[in-house]
C-alpha cells in the first residue's frame, strides 16, 4: 500500500492518471455523440420512408378512390414487419388496420403526430405493454382518417446497443488503461529508485559507482547517461586532485627543504659572498616553485574549462612554424637540428595560446632529453592530416619512455628515475594531456625509432580532430 501511495506521488504517474482522465472524457463524449447521432439518422429514416409510403397512399386514393386505396392498406399491412396501418372515423374508431389500439387524441390532427404515440397490438390484451410509435395522419374527403406509422421499438433497440457496446467498449479501454498506467508507473519508480540507491552511494563518497543504463534508449536512459559522463569526469578531477595532494606532499617537500636549507645557510653566512650565493640559490628554487604552481594553475583551469570560450579559428600551421623557429637556436646550443616539417593551412578551432604552450613544452622536453644521447641528434617537429585527423607531432632520438611507463609520465609530478638529474616539475605531459582534452583530441605516445634498441627515441603526437576537412 505505501508503494502505491508512492506511486501516486510520482509526476509521470499523475501526468498519465491526467492523460487517462482526459481521453475517458473524450470517449464519454464520442459514446453520448454517436448514440444521438445515430438516433438521429434512424428517426430521419423512420420519417423520409413514412413521407414515401403517405405519398404512395394519397396517389392510390386519387387515382382510384377509397376502395383501391384500402385493398393497398391491407396487402402492405399483413406483410411482415409491416408498418401501422389505421383507418378510423370522423370520431376516432378504428375502422380497420393492423393495431387494437392508439393514444386518445391521435386523430384530432392532420398531419405529423409531433410526439411518439402509444399504441396496442391485437395480440396483446389488457394492461399489456404498449408501444411507441410515431406517424402521418391525413383525412380523406368522407371524414375517415388514415395513419401510417412507424413503431419505434427497432430503433429504440438500436439505440441501446449501440449505447451500450460504447459504454463497454469504454469501460474496456479504461481497465486496459488503468492497469497499463499502474505497470508502467510501477516500473518508472523501481528505475528511479535504482536510481536513487545508487546516487545515495555516490553522495556517501563512492565515486566509482554509476546510475544504471537500461538499452531502451528512454529519457531515463538518456540522462543517466549524461549524469554518468558528468559522475566519470568527477571521478577524474577528484583523483587527480588527490594526486596532486600527495605529489605536492612529496615532490614539493625536497624543494621547501632545499629552500629552507639555503635561507639557514644565507642567515650564518659570515661574509657577503657566501650570503651572495645563498640568496640566488633561494631565488632559483623559489622561481622553480612558482612554475610548479603557475603550471598545477594552468592544468586545473584547463580541465575546468573555465578558458573553453576563447576558443577560436586558429592557424596550426603558423603555431608549428613559429614554435620550431623559435627553438631552433637553443636546440643549437646544445648541438642538435631541429626540423620543421609542416603542412601549410591547416586550421582548427582551438585556444592559441594554450596549443603552443603544449608544443613548447614538448619541444623542451625532446631538447632536454636528446641533448645527452650519442650519435645523431634531431628532433623534428611535423604537422599534417592523416585518416581525417590533425597530427602535431615532436620527434627525437633520445631514450624514449618504455611502452609499460607511457600511462605513467602523463600523471602530475611523475618522473622516471632516469629524468630525475634534470630540471623540471613532472607536470609537461600533464599540462599536454589536459589541452588535448579540451580540444576533444587525444595525446599519444611511441618509439621513434622502434628497431633501434640503445635509442628508440620518442614521438609524442597531438591528435586533433578535423574542423575544416
Amino acid at each position: 500500500m505505501a508503494g502505491f501511495w508512492l506511486l501516486q506521488r510520482s509526476t509521470a504517474v499523475r501526468l498519465s492518471a491526467l492523460y487517462i482522465l482526459l481521453v475517458a472524457l473524450c470517449a464519454a463524449f464520442l459514446v453520448f455523440y454517436v448514440t444521438a447521432l445515430s438516433e438521429r439518422l434512424l428517426n430521419q429514416q423512420t420519417r423520409d420512408s413514412l413521407v414515401q409510403e403517405v405519398l404512395e397512399v394519397q396517389r392510390a386514393y386519387e387515382r382510384g378512390g377509397i376502395n383501391p386505396m384500402l385493398r393497398m392498406l391491407e396487402r402492405r399491412a399483413r406483410q411482415p414487419g409491416a408498418n401501422l396501418y389505421v383507418i378510423a372515423g370522423p370520431n376516432g374508431e378504428i375502422l380497420a388496420g393492423n393495431v387494437a389500439s392508439v393514444q386518445p387524441g391521435i386523430f384530432d390532427k392532420e398531419g405529423w403526430t409531433g410526439f411518439p404515440f402509444r399504441y396496442q397490438r391485437y395480440s396483446e390484451s389488457g394492461d399489456s405493454v404498449k408501444h411507441l410509435a410515431a406517424g402521418h395522419v391525413f383525412f380523406l374527403d368522407n371524414s375517415m382518417r388514415i395513419l401510417i406509422g412507424r413503431d419505434l421499438g427497432e430503433p429504440t433497440k438500436l439505440r441501446l446497443l449501440v449505447r451500450n457496446a460504447l459504454m463497454v467498449a469504454l469501460a474496456i479501454m479504461g481497465i486496459g488503461a488503468l492497469v497499463i498506467w499502474f505497470a508502467i508507473g510501477r516500473n518508472a519508480l523501481k528505475r528511479i529508485d535504482r536510481m536513487s540507491a545508487a546516487s545515495k552511494k555516490i553522495m556517501a563518497g563512492d565515486l566509482s559507482q554509476r546510475l544504471p543504463e537500461g538499452r531502451s534508449g528512454d529519457e531515463f536512459d538518456r540522462l543517466s547517461s549524461s549524469l554518468n559522463a558528468m559522475l566519470g569526469r568527477i571521478e577524474k578531477l577528484n583523483e587527480g586532485l588527490r594526486q596532486v595532494s600527495d605529489n605536492i606532499a612529496h615532490d614539493l617537500k625536497t624543494p621547501l627543504t632545499r629552500l629552507r636549507n639555503k635561507a639557514a645557510d644565507a642567515l650564518g653566512s659570515p661574509d657577503d659572498d657566501s650570503r651572495k650565493i645563498a640568496l640566488e640559490g633561494i631565488i632559483g628554487e623559489s622561481d622553480q616553485l612558482i612554475r610548479t604552481f603557475n603550471a598545477l594553475l594552468m592544468i586545473s583551469r584547463v580541465e575546468a574549462g573555465s578558458i573553453a570560450a576563447e576558443m577560436t579559428e586558429v592557424d596550426i600551421s603558423a603555431i608549428a612554424a613559429d614554435s620550431a623557429e623559435l627553438y631552433e637556436p637553443v636546440a643549437e646550443e646544445v648541438g642538435l637540428t631541429l626540423i620543421a616539417e609542416v603542412e601549410q593551412g591547416i586550421s582548427l578551432n582551438g585556444n592559441r595560446e594554450l596549443i603552443g604552450q603544449a608544443l613548447t613544452n614538448l619541444i623542451d622536453n625532446a631538447i632536454k632529453y636528446s641533448s645527452e644521447s650519442d650519435g645523431e641528434k634531431r628532433i623534428r617537429v611535423s604537422l599534417a592530416r592523416k585518416d581525417q585527423k590533425i597530427v602535431l607531432s615532436v620527434s627525437d632520438d633520445g631514450p624514449g619512455v618504455p611502452a609499460d611507463k607511457r600511462g605513467e609520465v602523463k600523471k602530475r609530478f611523475v618522473r622516471l628515475d632516469e629524468s630525475r638529474s634534470k630540471p623540471g616539475t613532472g607536470l609537461g605531459l600533464s599540462l599536454v594531456e589536459a589541452v588535448m582534452e579540451l580540444h576533444g583530441g587525444t595525446l599519444e605516445l611511441s618509439d621513434t625509432n622502434p628497431l633501434g634498441a640503445a635509442c628508440p627515441g620518442l614521438t609524442v603526437s597531438m591528435v586533433f580532430p578535423v574542423s575544416n576537412p
